[in-house]
């Protein structure tokens, strides 16, 4: 059978990970896009752009290809969370997030070069914190220095043992590609897994 070729939009190891459990081959090609939130802009609707914009922005290069974007953010009452500036940001943020609840939304783009057609989507997963004594957070750091994640911690990691409960229909979008939406997205595509 002639599959398309499937390349994804990421730089992210975590991200090239997952989709290696779906598939066997695919190209990968870093795009270099502004991540700025726009003024106001919704979580759910920032990471759904950008999640557009990487596919997009490597599209001329894949023609008869299906490329996959994605995009995660961090929401805690209801502002996006970045990746902390370093150190004392990182132990805010998760001092913040101690005995609370935080959500992640992950942005899921499938662009077909050939159609034009693309599939986009949003998958929300919530994070219940166990309550972190600043030893704990400084402990964590220590071991799992998570500078480069939003919310300042790795689930694929050590930051598991930072949560109470996880919450949500895919556990794979918790780590920045939600695998269950993807299988779904390419079948509409005619790639059918397993």
């Amino acid at each position: 059978m002639n599959q398309p070729r499937i390349v994804l939009a990421s730089g992210s190891t975590h991200r090239r990970a997952l989709l290696q459990r779906l598939l066997d081959q695919f190209q990968i090609d870093a795009p270099n896009i502004d991540e700025t939130p726009g003024v106001d802009e919704t979580a759910d609707r920032y990471v759904t752009r950008l999640a557009e914009a990487k596919a997009r922005a490597v599209a001329t290069d894949h023609p008869q290809s299906l490329i996959i974007g994605s995009d995660q953010a961090c929401v805690f009452k209801e502002q996006i969370l970045g990746k902390p500036a370093g150190h004392r940001e990182a132990v805010e943020q998760l001092r913040n997030a101690s005995g609370r609840i935080v959500t992640f939304v992950t942005g899921l783009c499938l662009l077909n070069t050939d159609t034009g057609a693309c599939q986009v989507d949003v998958v929300p997963f919530r994070v219940r914190f166990r309550r972190l004594s600043d030893d704990a957070i400084e402990r964590y750091l220590a071991r799992e220095p998570a500078y480069d994640a939003a919310g300042s911690f790795h689930s694929e990691g050590l930051g598991i043992a930072l949560f109470e409960r996880l919450e949500g229909a895919d556990p794979s979008a918790l780590v920045g590609l939600p695998l269950i939406r993807l299988v779904s997205m390419l079948a509409e595509e005619g790639v059918e897994l397993p």
